[in-house]
């Protein structure tokens, strides 16, 4: 069947603005909405259609104006940078082979509408690419003599193409979403629906009386202040529907038949691409992939792979500025496998002369505290590099040199801070090299750390990604050389040559990415420093804290495991006696069934596809109605209590050091937050009794202490560094509770008449600020009011205006630059700042208001950190001294000490640890010791 494509020009354009950070070429030309553009255009391209049509709207009024003068009237002029991409995006779409069709008097909308219909009819598959949700209405799936009509979201990769599937998104079928938007209004344009009728109303409304005209003769029977809504807008309800009607009708000179794909213009295509810095564009241009050759599905998680630890992060969208690259960066290497002594020597001899180089491990492992060395790659120059196998034991495989012998010869380079090694991910690689003997120095540079200062909010920062979104290169993978599933092999069974290709590109890749990012570096001095003074000197610190590990009570563990059992066991019995018959409390589908169905409690919370949802937010939101939910939820805790830690834990000791050993992600969290795992030590919970009890497993060996170091309400006292209120900074310094004070000031108390309610009042707001919690929030977290918590918020502005304007600022300044700053000069891009969503707009508000405070937070830890590493190590060997770092939890750094060396601990770490910033107000360590963790506190 023939395929017609119409594109929604206007809603890519905007959407690509809203959803990408404000990217600029080498020339400091816009690019983030042509970039979003061009990506979603070329997905579309990918799948072949034979015709296509790229619709914008006209300018001047449309009919729709004449029969509503207030039809858009709030919304705002196009942004000025936005602007500025719509000329370059219409060249694109030209020299890309596509029609663009802009009519007067409609709007795209009715122009798309028309052509696809008129397409259908002739028998033509035809797909709307938008994510505008009023083409619903069009949606239709083929018949008898026609064709089909589907709604396609390039960016988010859903499909519509039925009135099964529009009944699943809306609640209605096809031919009632124009009633369904005449009934909920439509903010973005400009028409009033029915006050407080939202889509779940609206669709009940038209499933019981079929459509808007049968709403409307009902009307006087719907009862409640809805009712009374709906009785108020029925004189305005059919101008509505006429409104949001996409016309089928309009006088167009193109007929879907004329709309042919046509050939693409590869030179204007060459120049644009170059000159706004679409890398994996030109590359796939040049390759005569022109109509696709992306990248796989956005935010597509590669897996770690053993052999190669690329992987380097979790994390958001790219805020990288296109730039200009040196072809050679993305042309391919040339690659030598290193097999005799000569050979490697020269190549010793050349990395030494380079002064920096690139280096890579391959191994057997993920886990770089087991993990055995199978090979080296080095590169000093891009385009060139080696790899040294040392272990491939496949049948038939090369002589090797021995691996103890080539690591001797490879060891006075490795040690030589002089010569400055580079990596990708490097602290692994620490590991494995120490585990071999060799304790690496002159690690100054890592590209995974470079890509996550300068794009924190990133979700990529491995190799692939980098190179991909870099150098416009495609790496070879892992599964290239090893396979897939149950027939994968080990690294050490590749032969040689593969492994040769895949090592050392590594390698040389890696240092390719040096050179440009290092590039977007220097122009950025903060954020230089960041990376310099913090990042860069954490990597070791980190290495050294996993390698010391912590001690874990095995017996302990055990004894918990036991009694969780036994209460998991008692919660099922509580709960088959409350349900009055047995049933799965792991099971979603008979908790929907025994919840909803049975007891008939509201469904609060839905999932995304609108079914009743039985996860925590939904059994607390109807605790209070039965008992049930409460026992599921207390079932739930203990079950993740004992497969997450205290069964688990046991089986992550490592046999050779009988320690667990967690491991430390940097480029984690977009704040700068350090995340662990394997385990997750983030997440212990601690206000609970049971969790706190995990903690007790966590012990010091004898005749040595656990001592844990505290920043105490680490986030007020930064929150009073950057809002300056007098009267919060006054709080602090006086070294009061700030909390009471706080409830003081708030409600004209002295310290000593403030109430525990009200010191908890006063400690939500104080907390709750911090993270953009709503009077709703306040109300629902205290028990009180909603008007009685909008007063206590009221009050605190009142008694802490600073507060109040460093927040009105901060909103301010990041809508007006796109991205908010650490103390220290770290960045959190924020995409969403100025979008048009309101709910995506106010999360981005909220954390610009948070991300200072906690972003500055984990740089003041991870100081804190560099500088107490450096004075342990003079107190004796790595893993030897008398005091060792074994644990960071959020504000809190964990010491193993010897007894006798917990009071030079105790004064000193704490003095290091508050002198890690300089702040408006003093920054105060709270200290804590015991034989295990818990009593630490």
């Amino acid at each position: 069947m023939t395929r017609l494509v119409l594109i929604d020009g206007s809603s890519y354009l905007y959407r690509a603005f809203h959803a990408l950070p404000p990217l600029t070429n080498a020339a400091g030309e816009p690019t983030g909405a042509l970039f979003g553009v061009v990506n979603m255009l070329r997905a579309t391209l990918k799948e072949k259609p034979d015709h296509v049509a790229f619709v914008v709207d006209a300018p001047g009024k449309t009919f729709r104006d004449d029969l509503y003068p207030a039809y858009k009237a709030n919304r705002p002029p196009m942004p000025d940078e936005l602007r500025a991409q719509v000329q370059p995006m219409c060249e694109i779409v030209h020299a890309l082979g596509i029609d663009i069709l802009r009519i007067e008097g409609v709007e795209a909308d009715d122009v798309i509408g028309t052509l696809a219909v008129q397409g259908a009819g002739a028998g033509m598959d035809v797909t709307i690419s938008t994510g505008d949700k009023d083409f619903a209405q069009l949606v239709r799936a083929p018949g008898v003599d026609a064709g089909s009509i589907a709604l396609v979201n390039t960016m988010s990769g859903s499909r519509m193409d039925s009135d099964a599937a529009v009944m699943e998104k809306f609640g209605v079928k096809a031919g009632q979403i124009v009633d369904l938007l005449a009934l909920m209004g439509d903010a973005i344009d400009n028409v009033p629906g029915v006050e407080k009728c939202g889509p779940k109303t609206a669709a009940k409304w038209l499933g019981e009386y079929g459509s808007l005209d049968g709403v409307m003769a009902q009307a006087a029977t719907i009862k409640g202040k809805i009712g009374d809504n709906l009785r108020a807008a029925l004189p305005r309800l059919p101008l509505n529907r006429e409104l949001v009607t996409i016309k089928t009708d309009v006088a167009l000179e193109q007929a879907p038949e004329t709309l042919r794909l046509r050939e693409p213009h590869v030179d204007t295509l060459r120049g644009l691409y170059a000159r706004y810095g679409f890398n994996q564009a030109l590359k796939d241009l040049e390759a005569g992939a022109v109509a696709g050759g992306g990248s796989g599905p956005a935010g597509a998680v590669a897996e770690k792979e053993p052999g190669r630890a690329r992987s380097g992060g979790f994390a958001a969208p790219a805020q990288a500025a296109a730039v200009d690259l040196d072809p050679a960066l993305a042309a391919p290497g040339e690659y030598e496998a290193v097999t005799t002594v000569e050979r490697l020597q020269a190549w010793i001899a050349e990395l030494r002369d380079a002064g920096q180089f690139a280096f890579d491990t391959e191994t057997d492992s993920l886990d770089p505290m087991r993990a055995n060395l199978v090979g080296l790659s080095f590169a000093a120059v891009p385009g060139k590099a080696a790899y040294v196998p040392l272990a491939h034991d496949y049948p038939g495989a090369p002589v090797q040199l021995e691996r103890g012998f080539a690591l001797d010869l490879l060891r006075p380079l490795l040690a030589d801070a002089t010569v400055r090694k580079l990596g990708q991910h490097g602290k692994y690689d620490l590991h494995v090299l120490r585990r071999h003997g060799i304790e690496l120095a002159g690690y100054d540079d890592d590209t995974m750390l470079e890509s996550f200062v300068l794009d924190s909010g990133n979700a990529r920062h491995d190799m692939d990604s980098l190179a991909r979104r870099h150098l416009g290169y495609e790496t070879v993978k892992y599964e290239d050389v090893c396979g897939k599933g149950a027939k994968q092999i080990a690294f050490s069974q590749v032969a040689i040559d593969d492994a040769t290709r895949y090592a050392a590109e590594d390698a040389d890749i890696t240092l390719r990415l040096h050179r440009v990012l290092t590039q977007r570096l220097v122009a950025e001095p903060a954020l230089t420093r960041v990376y310099r003074e913090i990042e860069m000197p954490l990597v070791p610190v980190l290495e050294r804290i996993e390698a010391n590990g912590v001690k874990v009570d095995m017996d302990e563990l055990r004894r918990q495991s036991a009694d969780l059992s036994k209460r998991m066991l008692a919660a099922q019995q509580k709960a088959t006696g409350l349900a009055g018959r047995a049933f799965n409390l792991d099971s979603p589908k008979q908790l929907c069934a025994l919840l909803f169905e049975e007891l008939k409690l509201p469904a609060l919370v839905k999932t995304p596809k609108g079914q009743p949802s039985t996860n925590e937010e939904a059994l607390e939101a109807i605790a209070d109605q039965h008992e049930l939910p409460r026992v599921i939820l207390e079932y739930r805790g203990l079950a993740k209590l004992r497969s997450t830690y205290t069964d688990k834990l046991p089986e992550m000791i490592n046999p050779d050091t009988g320690r667990v050993h967690t491991s430390y992600h940097q480029a984690g969290a977009a704040t700068g937050r350090l995340s662990s795992s394997d385990p997750n030590l983030q997440n212990i919970p601690i206000r609970t009794e049971d969790g706190r009890r995990i903690r007790r497993a966590f012990v010091a060996p004898p005749g040595r202490k656990l001592v844990a170091c505290d920043y105490s309400q680490i986030e007020l006292r930064i929150m009073a560094h950057l809002s300056q209120d007098p009267g919060l900074v006054r709080a602090f310094e006086s070294g009061a509770d700030v909390h009471r004070a706080t409830a003081a000031e708030v409600f004209g108390r002295t310290l000593e008449e403030v109430t525990g309610n009200e010191r908890r009042a006063a400690k939500a707001i104080n907390f709750g600020l911090m993270y953009g919690m709503s009077a709703f929030g306040l109300a629902r977290q205290l028990g009180i009011g909603r008007g009685e918590a909008q007063d206590y918020i009221a009050l605190y502005f009142s008694r802490y205006p600073g507060v109040r304007d460093y927040m009105e600022r901060t909103r301010e300044q990041a809508r007006e630059q796109g991205y908010v700053e650490t103390v220290f000069g770290r960045r959190l891009y924020l995409e969403y700042i100025r979008a048009g969503n309101q709910a995506q707009r106010a999360g981005a508000e909220r954390a610009a208001i948070n991300a200072p405070m906690q972003g500055t937070a984990a740089d003041i830890i991870k100081r804190a950190m560099i500088v107490v590493d450096g004075w342990l190590a003079g107190q004796g060997k790595p893993g030897e001294g008398p005091a060792l770092m074994i644990l960071q939890v959020h504000d809190e750094l964990v010491f193993e000490a010897d007894e006798a060396f917990v009071p030079t601990l105790v004064e000193t770490a704490g003095r290091l640890m508050a002198s890690a910033a300089e702040l408006s107000v003093p920054l105060v360590v709270e200290t804590g010791i015991g034989d295990n963790w818990d009593e630490a506190h």
